[in-house]
Parts: C-alpha cells; structure tokens; sequence
C-alpha cells in the first residue's frame, strides 16, 4: 500500500511539477491555502514532503505584516495535525483530512477563535469546508482573495 501512495504521490508531483514553485524539492508539493482564523482571512502554501511532514506559511489579507508558520504531519490512514505560530504572538493547532494527496481541508483552535482552512482546493470549491463571518462571502478580485458583505 505504502509503494501504491509513494508511486501516485511522485506522479502527481511530476504532473503538478512546471506549477511549483522553484523552491519546492524534488520530493515535496506545495498547494494554496486559505484560511478564516477567528474571523479573517488567511492566505499562504502548505509545502508537504514524501514522508508526510510539511511546512505553512500563511498571512492575513487584512494586515499583510501579519504573518503565521508553522509545522504539519500527515499520512494517508489519519489525516494530519500541526501547529501554528503567528507574528503577534497568536498560535494555532489544527487536524485536517486529505481528498486527494494535493488537496484537503481542516480546522482548529485559533488562540483568538475558530480556524478552518482548506488547501490545494480551488476559491470556488472552499466554500462548504470554510467557516465564515456572519454576513460574509468569499470573492476573489482579480488574484486577491476578499472576505465582503453579502
């Protein structure tokens, strides 16, 4: 089973391949991130890693300085869990189920409030996995990603 996982995971690094960044490693796969924590929102990339750890890097579309990294496990059977560490001080821990070996969604405990998040999904696809602010949608303008009034 672990031979069948390796092999789609290294096929599908070679289809994903010209759409990764150069920093991505030869073994590893990045994927959008968006994320609601306590009520705003998050973008960034996850970069995980054949053995199923991984790195994230997010900031808020708010107030851009603010940024949060952090670490991630994951494997097929259990989904994956991590940590955030935010610049001002906040910090976050999470689990998240994979849909594909690219692509998943997740939540957590945000030290100011509630975190969903997906990754590798699409904007118009994250909608039923994110929860939102009251009276918000998700839009995107242009490649920025916004959280606006209904």
């Amino acid at each position: 089973m672990r031979n069948i996982l390796l092999t789609v995971l290294a096929a599908g690094i070679g289809v994903a391949g010209p759409a990764a960044p150069a920093s991505a490693g030869l073994l590893s796969a990045t994927g959008a991130v968006i994320a609601i924590l306590a009520g705003e929102l998050f973008v960034g990339e996850a970069e995980g890693h054949l053995g199923g750890a991984g790195t994230i890097t997010i900031h808020s579309q708010k107030n851009p300085a603010l940024i949060c990294v952090g670490q991630f496990t994951s494997s097929v059977a259990l989904g994956g869990s991590g940590q955030l560490q935010c610049s001002d001080g906040a910090t976050a821990t999470f689990h998240f189920q994979r849909l594909s070996v690219l692509r998943g969604y997740g939540a957590g405990d945000f030290s100011r409030g509630p975190m969903t998040f997906t990754y590798g999904i699409p904007v118009e696809d994250s909608g039923p996995y994110l929860r939102l602010p009251a009276g918000k949608k998700l839009t995107q303008n242009g490649a920025q990603l916004e959280l606006v009034d209904l």
